[in-house]
């Protein structure tokens, strides 16, 4: 009774094996067909479209990147040098603090050393400015002008009742420019209406409202 039973069993799975290999056999026919038809769907037509379509979209790519090259060169050109050049100002900064402190020393005052040193002074500074103004590097023009926050950097309020408020009236440290780019911006005090100016303003806007 037992053998029979086993010999059953093995029958079965016999059976159920074969019939796997034959589900695999036949998922693998049926995928061959469906490759075959997509490959018999595609017309030699449709594949030179294809293949058009890659070499276009290669060549815009390629065309990008040499844009992209191109800009990227043409900068290091033009502003190469941004780092050296903002580092160079420190020459025309010591200049100035320089001729200040002589300036101020009592000692030196209306004496002829002090103004032949500063003619000197004056002179190296023109040719610094001239240097730099045949590299593209040029000082913003600053006084009475009105207050531009891409160009100057207000660092004091001043009083000033003849001047429209937001005028700079005070140049503390002048700014660069290298072409179109900003180096530094310049260091200015700009203008405000003193305390009495405004409540005078004030006054007036009331008696006319009152009028």
């Amino acid at each position: 009774m037992e053998k029979d039973q086993n010999q059953n069993f093995k029958k079965n799975s016999f059976k159920e094996e074969e019939n796997e290999v034959d589900i695999e056999k036949t998922t693998e026919v049926s995928s061959d067909e469906n490759k075959n038809e997509e490959l018999k769907e595609i017309s030699p037509e449709e594949k030179i479209l294809k293949l058009e379509d890659k070499l276009t979209r290669t060549f815009a790519e390629m065309e990008n990147q040499r844009r992209r090259f191109e800009k990227e060169k043409e900068e290091a050109y033009e502003y190469g040098g941004f780092t050296f050049a903002k580092e160079a100002l420190n020459l025309i900064d010591n200049l100035e603090r320089s001729k200040q402190i002589l300036k101020n020393d009592k000692s030196l005052e209306n004496s002829e050393a002090l103004n032949k040193t500063l003619e000197h002074f004056d002179i190296i500074y023109k040719d610094l400015i001239s240097t730099f103004s045949k590299n593209n590097i040029k000082p913003i023009e600053s006084l009475n002008k009105k207050l531009d926050p891409n160009l100057h950097q207000a660092m004091m309020e001043i009083e000033n009742n003849e001047k429209e408020p937001g005028t700079i009236v005070q140049e503390i440290q002048k700014g660069f420019t290298i072409k179109d780019r900003l180096l530094r911006p310049s260091l200015v005090g700009v203008s405000k209406k003193s305390e009495n100016q405004v409540k005078e303003n004030e006054e007036n806007k009331e008696n006319l409202e009152h009028k």
